[in-house]
């Protein structure tokens, strides 16, 4: 079990399970923010799934928010991998407990107590799952939440804040571009997936938390793909581009401004 700067994580088995009152709708939120522009990826509604638009070769972070006022799990998958254990994910695996509140962004696959490889939009054939021969989830990360099964203290929401900006990498893999060739080209099977970065610092520490059920209260699954795929499947408008350039492309002369009084 660990904490990280931002979360905590717990490796735990199923034990004594007690009833709670009813869980709140959705209490986690689950997003992805781009690491290299530090803005959170917009979702896009399409026949009942979310998606959003990865950049090649840009690092990503999985945010995780917790809207409610009690400790909760969530275990991850990204690409149908456990995010902490490596393992083929599934519920009952390990995960990141999250304060009452809190706003998390999980970075990369966990190594260590201390360090994460970057999660990285890349090729999908570059993905970390398809290199340890799972290649049929790429593609969609997800999350199963548990509730607490011991009485907790519910803390008050706190005042809004906005996550801190990242600094940009220009780093970009070979795999990567390739990638965005290939998606601009309108294909549609799955571009990409999410790749085994660099190594970065994730200082972590073990906790307990006992489940209040087997079944999550809540499963939540977000679907990416470079943009030009979610163009060409209807996700995402086509941009219109000008055929050529024009050595002239204004008009006539405007008025000058009126002068003041």
């Amino acid at each position: 079990m660990y904490r990280l700067s931002a979360c905590l994580l717990t490796v735990l088995a199923l034990c004594g399970f007690r009833s709670v009152p009813p869980p709140p709708d959705e209490p986690v939120a689950l997003s992805l923010v781009d690491r290299d522009t530090g803005e959170e990826l917009e979702q896009y509604p399409h026949r009942g799934e979310r998606w959003v638009a990865g950049t090649p070769g840009h690092r990503y972070a999985v945010r995780l928010r917790n809207l409610t006022g009690e400790r909760v799990l969530a275990v991850l998958s990204v690409d149908g991998v456990n995010a902490i254990s490596g393992e083929t994910a599934a519920p009952d695996q390990a995960g990141y407990v999250l304060e009452p509140w809190q706003d998390s962004e999980i970075t990369g696959w966990r190594k260590s107590p201390a360090e994460v490889a970057q999660f990285v939009f890349t090729d999908h054939g570059d993905s970390y799952a398809s290199r340890t021969g799972r290649p049929r989830n790429v593609g969609v990360v997800g999350i199963a939440v548990f509730r607490e099964a011991r009485p907790v203290y519910v803390a008050p929401a706190p005042m809004p804040r906005r996550p801190a900006p990242v600094i940009a990498q220009d780093a970009r893999a070979d795999r990567a571009m390739a990638a965005e060739a290939s998606a601009a080209r309108g294909e549609a099977r799955q571009q990409l997936g999410t790749g085994h970065g660099e190594r970065e610092g994730s200082a972590s520490h073990a906790t307990r938390f006992e489940r209040a059920s087997r079944m999550p209260v809540q499963l939540g699954e977000l679907r990416y793909d470079a943009r030009p795929r979610l163009v060409a499947m209807g996700i995402l408008p086509r941009q219109r581009v000008d055929a050529a350039p024009r050595a002239f492309p204004g008009g006539f002369v405007p008025d000058p401004p009126a002068r003041g009084r």
